[in-house]
This record gives C-alpha cells, structure tokens and sequence, in this order.
C-alpha cells in the first residue's frame, strides 16, 4: 500500500484541475503563494499550460505580456487560487477583472468550503455560497463596466481607476495606494472596441481546492500564514484567554455553540477535507477544550456516506496549544527553527477583511490576526555577489533598457536616463539594496538529495547533526560536479567551510541551476550560523538551562535567576544609550528577551511549586522586587521595552526621560558659571526666582509620581498576566494530575526535559491512559454500539496506537523541536508499521510565542 505523503497529494490536486488552469492567468493570492512555492508548484503549473502565474494582491494590466504559452489565446481566461473567505478576496478578484477587459471565463478556486462560507460569523454568503458568490461578482463586475463606460476611454488613461469607486458595490475597496497601475496601452484601439461586449459574456464559476498547505516535508505540514484559517481567531477575549492566535486554558467549562471561535470552525472544515483527500477515515481523539470542539465538529461532519466508501482508518489526535506554552518560547536545538528565526521573512500583505466589526466581535476580540510569514528569504546575495556581480548586473540592465525600448518607443528616453544613472549608482555603491532583491532564495519540500527530501532530513535533526549533514550533501555535490579544490577538515562542521563550499558549487551556472536546492539550504544555515544571531540563540539557550536547573531547586533561587537577567539587560541597555548604540551587542539578551525569559520562567515555576499560593508561585517579598527591577529599568531607558503592555505610555516615559536629561544637562552648565560674572541687578529677583522654581518642582514631582503609578499599574497587570502563564498546569484540566510529567526526565540529563507532544506519544503508543483524551465516535458508530448493547455486546474503546495512519494536529501551531521529538516518540514505540502525519495551524518561533503573549497578537 503506498505510503502517505502530503507533498504529493497536494501536487497531483492541481493536476486534477489541469483542465481549468490550461491556457490562463493565473492569479495567487499571499496564502496559496507560499503553498504552492513550499511544494514547488510553478514548473508544474507552467507544465499545464499556464499563461502566467501573477500576485493577486499586487496585479497589474502588464501581467498579462508574460506570456509563457504564446500558442495560447489572449488573456480571455483568469483563474485565481485564494486561501482566502471569498468574501475578503472580492475586491482583489474584482479589480483583476477590471483591468484585464478581454476575459471570458473567470475561474476561481479558494480552500475555504461551501459549508464553511456559509457557517463564518457574519459571513454575507448563505448555505450556497458558491453559486451566490458567482452570481454577485458578474453583477458587481457589470455595475464596474457600467461605470467605466460613463467618461470615453482613451489609450494610456485608466477609466476605472478615475470613475470607480469598488466600495460602492456593497464591498469594502481599495485604497488608492492599493489600486495600484491599471493603465491598458498595451490594448491601444481595440479596447474601446470591445468596451461594449465587457462583462455580458463572462462566466464564472467557484470550486473548492482544499489542498492549500505548506508541507515541510512528505509528513509534515502548517497552513499557509495569510490564510484565512490560520488567521482566523482561535479564542475569544475572556479570563482563560491568552491570545486570540491560542487557544484558552482548558477548564472543562462547556462552550455555548454560538462562541466557537472561527478559529476552530474553518480547522474543522480544513480536516475533513483533507481526510477526504488523502482517502483517510478518521478514529478521532482530542486533548484541550479547543481540541473537543473542533473534534466535535468533525464527528457531525461525517455521514453514511463515509462509511461505505472504501477509505484507509487512521488515527486523529487533536492537542491544544496551551497544554504546552513552553517548548515553543524556548530556544530548543533544531537547525530548522534556528533558520525560521534567523533568516529575514517576507512581509506580510496588507489585506483588508471585508466585515464591519459588530458588537459581539468587539467584546470576543479581533476577527483575524497577523502571522509571521514562513517564506523565508533567504540572502543569495552574500554568496553570488562576488566580482563578476558587476557585470552581471550591468547585463541585467541593459536586457531591461532593450525591453523598455521595443515596449513603448515614445516613452523610452527618461527609462533610459534613470538606466543610465542606475549604472553609475550600481558602479560607485554596487546597490546591495537591488542584489538583495533579486538574489532571494527559498526553501522547497520538493528539493532533495537522491530521493531523500532536504528539509525533512533536517527536521528529524539537532542544529548539529543538521550542519553535518548539509556539508556532506555539498561534499557530494561538488564530487558530482568535479570541483574538487575545496578542502574540508572531518568533524564539525565550520561556517567558513560550509562557506567556501557553497561558493564553489555555486560559481558556473550551470552548476547552480542544478544544485540550486543544497545550495539555498546551505546559505539558510550559514545565517543561522552567523555570528549575530547564534551567539543570541546560544545565549537564551543558556539563560533556559539556568531556569530550568534553579526551578528543581526553590522558588528563591529562581526568582533571584530572573531578576538577575532583569538587571544585568537593563544595565546594558542604558550603557549601549549611553554609548549611542540602539542594538544589544552580540550575545548578550535586550530587556525585551530578558522579559520572554521571564515568560519560561513563570511557566516552570508554576509546574514545579503547584502549591504557590494564588498570588504567583514567588512571595510577596520576591515579585516586588521584580516589579521594582521592571519599573526602575523603564523608566531609565523607556525604549528598551517596546510592548503592548505599555501602548500609550511610550511617549510619556520618553518625553520625561528626555526632560530629566535636560534638566540635569542645565545643573551642570550653571554650576561651571562664576559667579563674579553675575551683575548686581540680579541679586534683587532671587525671591521671587526661588518662588517659582518651587512651584515647578512640585507640578514636576507630581507628573513624576503620576507617571510613575500609571507605569506600576502596567507592570502589576503584567504580572497578573504571568500568574496565568505560571497557572498553566493547575487550571488545565489534563496536566493537574500529573501523568503527562511523570517521566519529565527520559536520559537523566537534567537538559534534556521533553515536550508535551513526545510525552503524549509515549503514552499513545505505549496503550497507556491518558487523562483528559476524548474520543469522538461517529454518529453512525454510536448507533451501532447501541445496537450491540442491547444484545449484550458492547465494543471496547478504540485505541489510537491500533491505527498504521496517524495524524496529530495542534491547534496553534507546532515548532521544529517538536516534529523531532515526534519523530523520537514513534521510533521508540517500536512501531515501524505506523506512518504519522504532523500539522499545525502555523511554524512558531520564539519571537513568535513572544508576539503571541506579550506583543501586538495578545489579549493582554
């Protein structure tokens, strides 16, 4: 039987859809960008036939001259792919439309489902929301037409863009910036021609494309960071909440239907279909309340249907993120977070919802929120940039110069002078700037070495066994390619050995079309290795031995490590302001990451002194000194805290820093006056001087006790915020008695504590209970069982550990550590006959989790 493999079911659905995509623009939104560019879809679309693949946020009226099949017609076929509500995509799938007037067919796939179009929280679209939406965009887009053709089109002058307003359609619209260029030369007469026939020939039609995905590897996956699911909230704002990107404590309390956040609905849709897709019938278990509800909803999903349809059994596990809030905030050893945290992202797309914020969301919290994008980017430049960059980009330029000239004749001459003064810009600075941009990498599931996936080599890996194992994938590749100058020492691998060898593999081109996947690989690696951002991991990583060794000791002793990382961060940073230098030097921990540790700390705190009182795991005594510590580090350098906790206190700190500043500045320079100098008219004012230096310095000392009890209440919330986090174990019903801590140590190295998921695999797998694991039995399943009772035959639970196919989900997302931990779990159970599938909403980092808690994606 074949095995499963996420990759290539997501490959071979746009093969399925070949029929739709042959001969058109396609259009992608940010969403199913980075799936399709995960799985390495554009050759395979190019295959099919595609015109050209164009950004749907981001589209221009010049889209269509790319044109990768010139026996193919016009552009009178548009397929756009969202990852988006069609709701939210309309005025992007709108103005695509508007701007290419020759289209007939309007094709559009998105990989949120009817059903969950319709059951959105104020959601425009009804039970058939395909078919409505389809019927409102040709109305919309006629009502465009309509309106253009009010004022005659003439060439080079953009009708819509001057007369349209896309907000009158009953739509949010664009902004101006957003419209972007819309101008039609390249139609010259024939548009206005074809004006009048605009809009009453166009079909459109709706399906759905569920396989919308960013695989890390065959068996490891997370859903794209501007979709709607992962951007849909997964908690309302309420006591047990933390974020509205995590679900809330699990207390057992049941949830009224109408609070299920949109979270948990558009992930319930998002498995049901994809089991549908991978042929899979699902036994499905559940940990966490979150978990429940959306394991509920997958069990009403399910029908007759499904159960006479000859599908492979596998297993569902369902975690919440919130049972283990600490293996994503620490800095574990995994090369591929290392890489996700250290190599810069792509920002995210500005795109705007269409809902109006009702009352109910404005007391749940916000309808959506921002993740970190997974495309990475990563920096070809350092390594291809050598001495022929020059002529290469002087190459560049003038290939351009040629296109600009034979495209618009007549406006040439000013795009050959900015040329021009390009050239002597990239001859005297070299414009690093423009090689960035145009030597970007990325990472691809589909790049492997021999059969064998690069990053999911890397997955089931230490940072470093991962560098051994790229230098040895380049040693091979240059022994492909008989380079064979490189020199390479046996043993760890050096960043100026991986360094060199990348170089060397990619110096011909040929060479690096070929080796193009290692070679990007092996530039990631190098920045995580660099010196910047590993000296600031290794640093963290030690912080978190120190926490986790002083909190098997006594709360004290903990509490003194984390005030010790207060003080010694917030002496640093006011020695860099000192010295005018704004950044933490290399190596050392900002006040900010001094704060996430103190995040890690709480949380360990709380699992190992559950009998702190209700006040926090520390004393009285112990915390204010904390407080005190936090406070007094504010108020000296304000800017090294900048965190939604202290939102519109910022400038009020800076304003009253800058004021003592100055203030003290004026002390100095009036002392050094002599006082021989000062004329004796002024003698007669002291009294009245004395007056109102008096008066000043109380308004003064009244702000600056005001500021001060204004920055105490912030910092107290932020505490009560960390007696939550450290409330973790007690308030989540099951962790409180403890099975899933037992075996806390597994080697005897007190380093080596594991996370939640391992723990909760060994015991699956070993057929151990778990306290807290639901199983959802199927309404058909229930009904069965019922029948059997009465005969006196009642079935035995289902066990996970009995499924070949297992699939573990956790809601919220899930961080490279635990894929290997994972993957350590199931070699372990002894069990090679079990393939396991690993999802999660989004890729966490630390920064991430930090994001999550205390940035701008918390509830606190």
């Amino acid at each position: 039987m074949a095995l499963v493999d996420v990759t290539k079911s997501c490959l071979d659905s746009i093969t399925q859809i070949s029929e739709h995509i042959e001969g058109a623009v396609v259009y992608l939104d940010a969403g199913s960008t980075e799936s399709f560019q995960f799985i390495g879809a554009f050759p395979l679309l190019l295959n099919h036939g595609v015109r050209a693949i164009c950004s749907l946020e981001s589209m221009s009226s010049l889209d269509a001259a790319v044109d990768w099949n010139a026996d193919s017609d016009p552009d009178r076929k548009v397929v756009v792919v969202t990852s988006r509500l069609l709701s939210d995509a309309h005025r992007y799938i709108l103005r695509c439309l508007s701007t290419h007037l020759a289209v007939r067919c309007c094709t559009i796939f998105t990989s949120i489902s009817e059903m969950a179009h319709s059951a959105y929280p104020d959601s425009p679209l009804g039970p058939d929301a395909f078919h409505e939406y389809e019927s409102l965009l040709v109305q919309d887009y006629e009502e465009l037409v309509k309106k253009g053709e009010k004022k005659p089109i003439q060439p080079g002058v953009s009708n819509f863009k001057d007369n349209i307003d896309l907000g009158d359609e009953g739509w949010s619209g664009l902004s101006p910036s957003e419209e972007g260029s819309t101008a039609r030369d390249s139609y010259g007469e024939n548009l206005i021609a074809e004006t009048e026939e605009v809009g009453k020939n166009l079909l459109v039609s709706v399906r759905h494309f569920p396989m919308i995905m960013c695989p890390l590897s065959p068996r490891v996956f997370v859903l794209p960071s501007e979709g709607s699911v992962a951007e849909a909230y997964l908690s309302a704002k309420h006591g047990d909440a933390l974020s509205p990107g995590l679900p809330s404590l699990s207390t057992g309390l049941p949830s009224d239907g109408d609070d299920i956040p949109p979270g948990a609905a558009l992930t319930a849709h998002f498995l049901h279909h994809f089991a549908a897709k991978m042929d899979l019938k699902m036994e499905i278990f559940s940990l966490g309340d979150l978990s429940k509800t959306v394991g509920k909803m997958l069990t009403d999903m399910s029908s007759l249907y499904d159960v006479g349809r000859r599908k492979r059994s596998a297993g569902l596990l369902l975690v919440d993120r919130t049972l283990d809030l600490l293996t994503p905030c620490c800095h574990g050893d995994s090369l591929v977070d290392r890489v996700f945290s250290s190599v810069p992202r792509k920002e995210s797309t500005a795109f705007y919802a269409h809902i109006k914020t009702s009352q109910s969301q404005l007391k749940q919290g916000p309808s959506n929120l921002e993740r970190a994008s997974l495309d990475v980017q990563i920096p070809l430049a350092k390594i291809l940039s050598e001495e022929d960059c020059k002529i290469d980009n002087f190459r560049l330029l003038e290939s351009i110069e040629a296109f600009l000239c034979g495209w618009d004749s007549n406006n040439s001459a000013s795009q050959i002078l900015d040329l021009s003064n390009l050239k002597n810009k990239i001859y005297n600075e070299k414009l690093p700037q423009l090689e960035n941009e145009l030597l970007r990498g990325s990472l691809v599931t589909t790049e492997s070495f021999r059969g064998t996936p690069y990053l999911e080599a890397l997955l089931d890996r230490k940072t470093k066994e991962g560098t051994l194992l790229v230098k040895k994938w380049l040693q091979e590749a240059l022994h492909l390619e008989n380079i064979l100058n490189v020199k390479a020492r046996p043993g760890f691998a050096t960043k100026s050995e991986l360094q060199a060898m990348t170089k060397a593999l990619a110096k011909s081109q040929s060479s690096l079309l070929k080796n193009k996947g290692i070679i990007q690989l092996a530039v990631a690696a190098l920045a995580a290795l660099d010196e910047s951002h590993s000296s600031r991991w290794e640093a963290f990583s030690n912080a978190e031995k120190i926490l986790s060794v002083s909190a098997e000791d006594t709360s004290q002793s903990l509490a003194v490590q984390i005030g010790d990382f207060i003080n010694k961060s917030a002496l640093l940073g006011l020695h860099g302001q000192k010295n005018g230098k704004l950044g933490a030097a290399q190596g050392v921990l900002s006040f900010q990451d001094a704060l996430h540790l103190m995040i890690s700390g709480y949380i360990l705190a709380g699992e190992n002194f559950p009998t702190a009182g209700n006040d926090g795991p520390f004393s009285w005594q112990e915390e204010q000194l904390l407080k005190e510590s936090i406070v007094e580090a504010i108020l000296e350098n304000p800017s090294i805290a900048k965190l939604k906790f202290l939102h519109g206190l910022m400038e009020k700190l800076e304003t009253n820093l800058n004021r003592i500043k100055s203030e003290e500045s004026k002390k100095e320079s009036s002392d050094q006056i002599n006082i021989d100098d000062l004329d004796d008219d002024q003698w007669g004012n002291w009294g009245d001087e004395d007056v109102d230096d008096t008066n000043s310095s109380k308004e003064k000392v009244y702000d600056d006790m005001q500021l001060k009890l204004e920055l105490r209440d912030r910092v107290d919330n932020l505490f009560k915020f960390l007696h939550k986090l450290s409330s973790l174990k007690s308030r989540n019903i099951p962790l409180k008695d403890g099975a899933l801590d037992s075996d806390n140590n597994f080697t005897g190295d007190p380093y080596a504590s594991r996370g939640l998921l391992y723990k909760l695999l060994k015991r699956v797998l070993g057929k151990n209970d778990v306290p807290g694991l639901e199983y959802h039995s199927s309404t058909v399943g229930q009904l069965f069982k019922s029948g059997f009772r009465r005969f006196g035959l009642a079935q035995a639970k289902p066990s996970l550990a009995d499924q070949n196919i297992i699939l573990v989900f956790v809601v919220g997302g899930i961080n490279g550590v635990e894929v290997r931990e994972a993957q350590e779990a199931l070699s372990e159970s002894g069990r090679p006959d079990i393939e396991m599938i690993l999802g999660g909403t989004t890729l966490l980092t630390p920064d991430d989790m930090l994001d999550l808690l205390l940035g701008k994606s918390s509830y606190f």
